[in-house]
């Protein structure tokens, strides 16, 4: 499929298409990261005040959707005008300030959208314009999302991660990324493999290591990927975690006691497994056939 495309005079064109599209697409999962939370924050305590018979004014139950109202800035209030909402454009534009209150933007946004096109673009220059790209990247901004929405706010939601997992399975029915018993495996072990890390870490410290929303993306993930990648997801995962957090310590970012959200990591893998999984396996495979 790749040498198809690059035959092809048109694919610069298509590839900067699909580029322009992901910053767009990046421009909503921000909309996303900042407003899924503050939606299920709101609905929690509105549970929890009926369930202590606590009476709530309607006004203070009420929170942004993701469709309405149109995007503000989040200290003035100010409503932002579409030639101030193009993605990365406009933030560079207004030099990263807001342009009625002049208070800083967070650089979260063109970093988002920045990455939703670079990974748009490279999950359909692997799995080309066909229902496994369609599909791979549905995975893809799945998993931008959760990693976004976890940093932020130590959350993985399950509006994304359970129907992730059943998606991965359905679309494994078919046998487009692996078989579909692969699939129920690797989900079953994807949830019970973190669930017993988590339990035996909680037994001999007394404290909690991850969240139980870890424990569905990586049910998620192994219904995609099936049950032999998760070793690998898991060992990137863990790497790129133990990296991170050593290295915050010894900049001084963070103590010894500070909670790392671990779902940024496990979308990593799970994007990289998908991607380049079976290379990575090949490569890592050859180095022992040497000796």
């Amino acid at each position: 499929m790749n040498e198809l495309l690059f035959g092809d005079p048109t694919v610069p064109i298509i590839f900067v298409t699909l580029f322009c599209i992901g910053l767009i697409v990046g421009s909503f999962l921000n909309v996303v990261i900042f407003r899924l939370p503050n939606q299920l924050y709101t609905r929690w305590r509105t549970e929890a005040k009926t369930l202590l018979s606590i009476k709530s004014s309607k006004e203070s139950n009420q929170t942004d959707t993701l469709m309405w109202p149109n995007s503000k800035c989040r200290d003035c209030g100010h409503p932002i005008k579409l030639k101030h909402n193009i993605p990365v454009a406009s933030y560079l534009m207004l030099r990263g300030n807001c342009r009625y209150c002049s208070s800083k933007i967070s650089p979260q946004y063109p970093i988002i959208e920045l990455l939703t096109g670079i990974i748009l673009t490279l999950t359909v220059l692997q799995f080309g314009l066909s229902i496994d790209g369609l599909l791979a990247i549905i995975f893809s901004i799945s998993l931008i999302a959760l990693a976004g929405i976890d940093f932020r706010e130590k959350l993985l939601p399950d509006q994304i991660t359970l129907p992730l997992m059943w998606i991965g399975m359905l679309a494994n029915t078919q046998g487009i990324f692996v078989p579909l018993i692969e699939s129920i495996i690797g989900a079953s072990a994807g949830y019970l493999s973190l669930w017993s890390i988590y339990w035996i870490f909680k037994l001999i410290t007394g404290r909690d290591g991850m969240g139980y929303g870890d424990f569905k993306l990586t049910a998620a993930l192994g219904a995609w990927l099936g049950w032999k990648m998760l070793p690998l997801i898991v060992l990137i995962s863990s790497g790129l975690g133990a990296l991170v957090g050593i290295s915050a310590i010894i900049l001084g970012l963070k103590s010894r006691n500070s909670q790392l959200p671990f779902g940024p990591f496990l979308a990593i893998s799970g994007w990289l497994a998908m991607i380049w999984g079976d290379s990575i396996l090949l490569w890592y495979t050859s180095l022992f056939n040497d000796f």
